[in-house]
């Protein structure tokens, strides 16, 4: 029962390792960053070029991002921003798509 009296220094939930994760890091900022773009631009439908590309580009590195993370804190990130990058771009292709509109 020793691990009993261990006192906690994961940290909880969203805990590192304790080493540094920069490419990791960097793939769950850029997610959150299209994401975000991607959602929010999804809600107004003349910027459908917009959300449905940032989009695209956000489920990609997300995707990559989630296969090569390692801890819980980047995968947790990580879902956050392919679930807005994902919302953004079927919102995009649904206003229009990737193209809609250029060749007109």
């Amino acid at each position: 029962m020793a691990q009993a009296l261990r006192p906690n220094t994961a940290g909880g939930l969203f805990a590192t390792d304790g080493k540094p994760h920069p490419l990791q890091d960097t793939l769950l900022a850029v997610t959150l960053v299209l994401g975000l773009t991607s959602f929010i631009t999804a809600m107004f439908h003349h910027l459908h070029l917009l959300s449905s590309w940032t989009g695209l580009v956000g489920i990609l590195t997300g995707a990559y991002g989630q296969w090569i993370s390692v801890t819980t804190r980047e995968r947790f990130g990580l879902v956050l921003g392919l679930g807005a990058a994902a919302v953004g771009f079927f919102l995009g292709m649904a206003h229009g798509g990737l193209f809609g509109g250029l060749f007109d």
